[in-house]
C-alpha cells in the first residue's frame, strides 16, 4: 500500500496569507465587517489586519512574533515562504489549485502579503493593531471583538498541544468575544489531513457550556478534507 503523502512541518509555522484568503476560509463579506471589531489571533506576518483595516474594518492580531521588528520578521518570512514552496513542489498533486492557481503563484502572493504586513507593522499605528500575545493567554478586556478568527494553529498542530491547550485557548478566544459574536476557526484538520481527533469532544464540551457550535462549509478547495470551517456563536 501507498505510503499517505502529506505536508511535513516542524515548530509553528510563520503564516503570511492575505485578506482574500481570509474572505474564502471564513466566508465573511466586507460590508458587514465595515465598522466591527475584528481579532485574528496568530495572524503572523499575514496582511489581513492591515488590509481589513484599510476596509474600514476596526482589526487588531495578536501573535509572538510581533516581539520581532519588521526587518526581523520579513526576513524570517522570507526564509518561510521559500522552505514551504519546495515542500508544496513536492506535492502538487495533492492539493486543489482552484484558488492560488500554481505553486509558483502561491508563492508570490505569500510575498506580497508579507510586504503588505511589514509596511502595516512598521508604521505609526502598529502599536495600536499587533499585540505580542500567546495562546492561552490575550492581553485583551473580556467581550471586545465581534469576530475573532484563527487560521492555521488550531487543531492543525494536534501533536504539539494537547487536548487541555485546545479547551483552553478555545475558552480564552471566547472570552474576548462580544456576546452574540462568532469565533471560526479553520481548518479543523491535522496536518495529516484528516480531522482534528478530538473534534467531537471540542462540539460536545462548547455545547455543553451553552455556546452554538456550527461546522460551516469554507470557500477555500485547497487542503484535502478542508470544506469546512467551525463557527461558534457566544
Amino acid at each position: 500500500m501507498e505510503q499517505k503523502r502529506i505536508y511535513e512541518q516542524v515548530g509553528v509555522a510563520m503564516t503570511s496569507r492575505s485578506y482574500a484568503e481570509y474572505e474564502k476560509m471564513f466566508v465573511f463579506n466586507t460590508e458587514d465587517l465595515r465598522g466591527k471589531h475584528v481579532l485574528d489571533v496568530a495572524g503572523g506576518a499575514s496582511s489581513f489586519t492591515a488590509e481589513a483595516c484599510e476596509k474600514g474594518i476596526y482589526a487588531k492580531a495578536s501573535d509572538p512574533l510581533y516581539e520581532k521588528t519588521a526587518e526581523a520578521i520579513t526576513e524570517h518570512g522570507l526564509q518561510e515562504i521559500e522552505s514551504v514552496a519546495a515542500k508544496m513542489a513536492k506535492l502538487v498533486d495533492v492539493y486543489d489549485w482552484t484558488f492560488y492557481g500554481s505553486v509558483e503563484k502561491h508563492k508570490a502572493g505569500r510575498v506580497a502579503s508579507l510586504h503588505h504586513f511589514a509596511k502595516d507593522f512598521a508604521g505609526e499605528k502598529a502599536a495600536s493593531r499587533y499585540h505580542t500575545s500567546m495562546l492561552p493567554n490575550l492581553p485583551f478586556e473580556a467581550d471586545t471583538f465581534d469576530l475573532v478568527l484563527c487560521s492555521h494553529f488550531l487543531f492543525l498542530y494536534e501533536e504539539q498541544f494537547d487536548f487541555a491547550f485546545h479547551i483552553a485557548a478555545l475558552k480564552e478566544l471566547l472570552r474576548v468575544c462580544k456576546q452574540g459574536g462568532e469565533v471560526r476557526i479553520y481548518p479543523l484538520l491535522n496536518f495529516r489531513t484528516v480531522p482534528y481527533i478530538w473534534l467531537t469532544d471540542v462540539i460536545n464540551m462548547l455545547s455543553e457550556l451553552g455556546y452554538i457550535v456550527e461546522k460551516r462549509k469554507s470557500s477555500l478547495p485547497f487542503l484535502p478534507n478542508s470544506e469546512q470551517y467551525m463557527c461558534i456563536t457566544k
